[in-house]
């Protein structure tokens, strides 16, 4: 079984721009992937204005039963989060290499729209990579 079963990148408006399905058993259409875009932005937001402390980002991890949902949102408001079997480790560090594979990959290429849905070849082999080297690791754990 996966430890990571499915990556979100949601753009400052809430709209989805990237998902990618790493072996779900449930294999998520295109209309499930962005209402759960969707509600896991408008859930951010309000538990930013709702949380008790001043200054809170939102939520950052989510336990379920059956999946933990991992939340990293950058200074732009970009947010990036995973889907992983419950009680998966590290995936805070994952989550900000995927960033770094943002900034790297897709907004310094010149043909990249901000706010648009990714489509880079290079981000998509990097992240792919990233994640199997992170599933070794875990399973080497």
């Amino acid at each position: 079984m996966a430890a990571i079963y499915s990556l979100y990148i949601i753009n400052k408006s809430g709209g989805l721009i990237y998902y990618k399905d790493y072996g779900s058993a449930g294999r998520m259409d295109t209309n499930d992937s962005l209402r759960v875009a969707s509600l896991w932005h408008s859930m951010h937001a309000i538990s930013q204005q709702l949380s008790p402390v001043s200054g809170c980002a939102g939520i950052e991890l989510l336990q379920a039963d059956t999946f933990d949902l991992h939340c990293f949102q950058s200074l732009t408001g970009t947010k990036f989060f995973v889907v992983c079997e419950p009680g998966t480790q590290h995936m805070e560090s994952l989550l900000k290499f995927i960033y770094e594979l943002y900034t790297d990959y897709v907004l310094k290429n010149p043909f990249y729209e901000m706010e648009m849905p990714i489509r880079c070849e290079l981000f998509d082999i990097n992240l792919t990579q990233a994640v199997q080297k992170d599933r070794v690791a875990l399973l080497g754990r």
